[in-house]
């Protein structure tokens, strides 16, 4: 079965008939940002606001975000509520404002320089602090507290999600124990040799089994979630339901993997006219074939290593030099954290050197984009590529593979995928998985997708297509709130 919109509607419909369905994130579907005279709506990046918005356009109910752009308390009501997507108002954005002191320690503090880190293989070291700490504690009751406002007292089902809000389950099930929540976690869960540095890990681990249901993108990570209680706190674990009984309470520990919406977004492309495409290139300044990447500017997505890697390419193959240009989108991120600015410069300065070595009058091989690109230009850029880099050094799914596999209707372009991805078990065979640490073998495999045959480029396309179209974002949804309504 293909599952579709409308089968996760009738799927909500059929099993929460009379309950407020509420999504809560910290990062906000749609902002709404001040240029000019106008106000643009902008979406902004990462998988949790690509994964999630198609659910919420099928399901309805409200999503509880942090606000974030300039322009946000001018379009909401006096309860800080606004319709989206625009022109297509199919749910709720509930907007919550945190301070300057708030947004300092919670996000940019816990989140990204302790969490963040200490979840993900990048090498870099965590930071915890008790101040940060408190704020994260701070923030996550606050959302608990505007979710039980927004839900009032009819039955409810909250999805909570990623690592901002780990605490959130535990305080609303203290408030509202009938209310069922979900937790996925979207970015990997290290294993207990790791994560036992943390000094709030008991903390963190009690409001995670607030959750009925807790999933992640894949089972490895599932068994070292079990594996790090089971050595943290005293808890009872159930290996054959895959669960965790903690105060007389169940938690279902689960692995669904994520997808994107695949039918839509290769509706979306196809709409587009040649025209948008070469302005596109012509804005680039593509020349030739075309080696794209997008990502947030973040050291664990492997950017210096992949600038690297094309570094060795371009030295071991003179000719394709004028014949192929490596477009990097990539938006800032996290500014305020030192790791942040340092890998941005870092970026810099390495593009700076490769064009410098290898560039010439009419073409430099690589172009860094920091502009924000509307998310319809990125599907046409997609749509374009003659191959897609993810060369992240770890990451819990990746959707920018499957938003590229999505928009390639012509099955053709190739994927060059980390293997320390997610979205690496699911695309075996289609995509030419690499170790972004080993610029040899990442430099070989642009090479082989640049000199691919177009039959078998079809082939590997075709069958990653096929994966991708039946592991979508409906479907995704739709096993999660299955497991949810047998609790």
């Amino acid at each position: 079965m293909i599952w579709t919109k409308s089968d996760l509607e009738a799927l909500v419909k059929e099993l929460f008939s009379g309950h407020h369905f509420l999504v809560i994130s910290n990062r906000q579907p749609y902002e709404h940002v001040q240029v000019g005279p106008r106000i643009e709506v902008r979406r902004p990046p990462g998988g949790v606001v690509t994964g999630v918005d198609p659910v919420m356009r099928a399901a309805g109910g409200t999503w509880l975000a942090v606000a974030g752009g300039s322009a946000d308390r001018k379009v909401v009501d006096a309860s800080g509520r606004v319709k989206v997507p625009p022109g297509e108002e199919s749910y709720t954005l509930q907007r919550i404002w945190l301070t300057k002191e708030e947004m300092d320690g919670y996000y940019f503090g816990f989140s990204n320089e302790a969490l963040w880190p200490l979840c993900h293989v990048a090498y870099h070291r965590p930071a915890f602090t008790v101040e940060d700490w408190q704020d994260y504690v701070d923030v996550n009751r606050k959302m608990a507290n505007a979710a039980l406002e927004v839900v009032g007292d009819s039955p409810a089902v909250i999805f909570v999600q990623d690592y901002h809000l780990a605490l959130l389950p535990r305080f609303v099930k203290e408030a509202r124990p009938d209310i069922r929540v979900a937790h996925f976690w979207h970015i990997p869960w290290p294993n207990f040799e790791n994560f036992r540095i943390c000094p709030n890990k008991e903390a963190l681990i009690e409001g995670m089994l607030g959750s009925d249901l807790l999933g992640f993108h894949i089972r490895h990570h599932c068994n070292n979630f079990l594996y790090t209680v089971d050595n943290t706190i005293e808890t009872r674990t159930d290996r054959e339901r895959t669960s965790i009984f903690f105060r007389g309470h169940e938690t279902l520990v689960r692995s669904f993997p994520i997808g994107v919406d695949f039918d839509g977004l290769g509706a979306s492309v196809e709409e587009e006219p040649d025209a948008a495409r070469e302005k596109l290139r012509n804005e680039f300044g593509v020349a030739g074939k075309l080696v794209l990447s997008v990502d947030r500017i973040d050291y664990t997505k492997g950017i210096p290593e992949r600038l690297l890697a094309i570094d060795r390419f371009l030295e071991e193959n003179p000719g394709w030099h004028g014949k192929v240009t490596f477009l990097q989108v990539g938006a800032l991120s996290r500014m305020r954290i030192a790791a942040y600015k340092q890998i941005n410069d870092e970026v810099n300065a390495l593009v700076e050197e490769v064009n410098w070595k290898y560039g010439q009058e009419s073409w430099q091989p690589v172009v860094l984009t920091r502009r924000h690109v509307p998310y319809r230009e990125i599907l046409t850029l997609y749509r374009m590529a003659d191959a897609v880099i993810v060369s992240s050094l770890h990451d819990g799914m990746n959707l920018v593979a499957k938003e590229f596999i999505s928009c390639r209707r012509d099955e053709d372009g190739v994927l060059i995928l980390s293997r320390f991805t997610g979205a690496a078990r699911e695309l075996e065979g289609g995509a030419l998985t690499i170790n972004p640490y080993d610029r040899v073998e990442v430099a070989g495999a642009i090479g082989e997708a640049l000199g691919m045959a177009r039959g078998r480029r079809r082939r590997r396309m075709k069958m990653m297509r096929e994966k991708v179209r039946a592991n979508n974002i409906f479907r995704w949804a739709g096993k999660i709130l299955q497991e949810l309504a047998r609790i």
